[in-house]
């Protein structure tokens, strides 16, 4: 009979969790009825609710050096301590950005890791990821790092098919790996890949409940990176699992124990659902979000990490000394140092993220911007709300670029009524009506407003 518990943090008493015991099957459970490979997967409910239980503290951790490398060509060492300077800046004196996980493979790998515990920051804290073998725990502490990651994939698509094992097997394969690890005094952090196609209560929690017990033995803490692999997760209360965002956190917390503080979601962006994946586990009790800068990362990228900026501070109600401007400069430096440019519809660093081109919005924004930003882009991102002139500008668009593009002060400012409007807004009717299709630039508005103000005798 199970016993009755009081609960210390609802303050209720409850019947003592079932315990889950390894299921150790003989053929893969690969869930084709919800991942049929000929049909679009499927969402499916079962109404199931879990409560909200967001963590006192929450934070964001990054994987731009190690995820986003893996799609890209690899940064130099220079560039890395560049980003990793302007993720300390970024984070703030709370360190909302708390770690940034590294390769230690080549020489190259290592240099950066040295030149950037050089800074000595203390956030974002310098980790590593490795090969899972005694050779490669004891550089991690020869490094002086702390925490390292290790890959313990924990699907039946990895265990069955990528690695010819059991379930059992390959949990006492892990279990072993992880002593090695904790023997040389290093704090491991298991990332569970294809968590979001993986039998929840037949592998994960047992697995999940034996970490503990080992973290328990050695003192030492035991991370889990919850890894959406393929981007399968689903938020919606009530949905199934293994797809469950809600379902796997509360399974992770409530029934093999893992305190919040411990637990990280790294999600894939493969259905659009990154950043709302990555919120839910926030909001049911992960205190860690996985991101990498711009959602670089392998196919379809990772959660950006600017992203999840914007989405503590929705929560918090407060940036807790995050500096935002600093997303700006990153994405400048990675446009001129490093080649990678911004698609131009890009929340909050694309090109056009702030711009409108109707002439009736234009016009809104004319009046109180407010009406058409979503929220202060120029104190926040140190970027003003434009608009971009074309056929549908009219003369209120035209007015604002004017007063954006020279930074005019209150009393200089042009309204759509201005002669120099007019005659700007005549030019771009002529060029619409000889054909052109496209938004006009930046220089040849410039080049034609030079030209009317010296018609008008005008100073901007």
């Amino acid at each position: 009979m199970r016993d009755v518990i009081f609960n210390n943090k609802n303050n209720l008493l409850q019947l003592e969790e079932h315990f889950y015991q390894l299921v150790d099957v003989k053929e893969p459970n690969t869930f084709h009825n919800l991942f049929p490979y000929d049909q679009i997967p499927k969402i499916a409910f079962n109404d199931r609710i879990v409560p909200h239980n967001m963590p006192e503290e929450i934070w964001i951790t990054d994987t731009t050096f190690r995820d986003g490398q893996q799609s890209r060509a690899p940064y130099t060492p220079e560039q890395i301590v560049t980003i990793y300077d302007y993720l300390n800046k970024l984070g703030g004196p709370k360190g909302k950005i708390r770690q940034s996980e590294f390769f230690l493979y080549s020489k190259k790998d290592q240099e950066a890791v040295y030149k950037c515990l050089e800074r000595g920051y203390k956030f974002p804290e310098v980790t590593s990821w490795i090969r899972a073998n005694k050779k490669d725990f004891q550089l991690v502490k020869d490094l002086g790092l702390r925490e390292t990651g290790i890959l313990v994939s924990c699907s039946d698509y990895h265990i069955f098919y990528k690695m010819h094992m059991t379930r059992k097997e390959v949990m006492n394969l892990y279990l072993s790996v992880i002593r090695e690890c904790l023997e040389t005094g290093v704090s491991p952090r298991c990332h569970l890949e294809d968590i979001t196609r993986s039998d929840i209560y037949g592998f994960v929690i047992p697995f999940c409940v034996e970490l503990m017990k080992l973290m328990d033995e050695y003192k030492i803490p035991i991370k889990i990176r919850a890894c959406d692999t393929m981007g399968y997760g689903v938020n919606f209360p009530g949905a199934v699992i293994p797809r469950s965002v809600p379902g796997i956190i509360y399974g992770l917390t409530t029934h093999a124990g893992v305190p919040s503080e411990l637990i990280e979601w790294h999600g894939h962006n493969d259905f659009y659902k990154a950043v709302n994946n990555s919120t839910t586990a926030w909001l049911y009790g992960a205190s860690g979000v996985n991101c990498s800068l711009f959602g670089i990362g392998e196919r379809t990228g990772n959660t950006p990490l600017e992203a999840m900026v914007f989405e503590y501070a929705q929560l918090r109600g407060t940036l807790d000394g995050m500096d935002t401007r600093v997303i700006t400069e990153l994405s400048e430096y990675f446009e001129k140092e490093i080649g990678y440019k911004q698609p131009i519809q890009t929340p909050f660093v694309g090109k056009n993220f702030n711009v409108t081109r109707a002439g009736i919005h234009a016009d809104g924004l004319l009046k109180n911007e407010e009406i058409y930003n979503i929220f202060d882009t120029k104190k926040f991102l140190d970027r003003a709300p434009l608009v971009a002139i074309s056929n549908t500008s009219g003369l209120a668009g035209i007015a604002y670029w004017i007063n954006n593009y020279y930074n005019l002060s209150d009393e200089r400012k042009v309204d759509k009524n201005s002669e120099l409007v007019k005659m700007i807004k005549a030019w771009v009717d002529s060029q619409y009506a000889q054909g052109r299709v496209t938004a006009l630039t930046d220089n040849e508005i410039v080049v034609q407003i030079t030209d009317c103000c010296k018609k008008l005798n005008v100073v901007l």
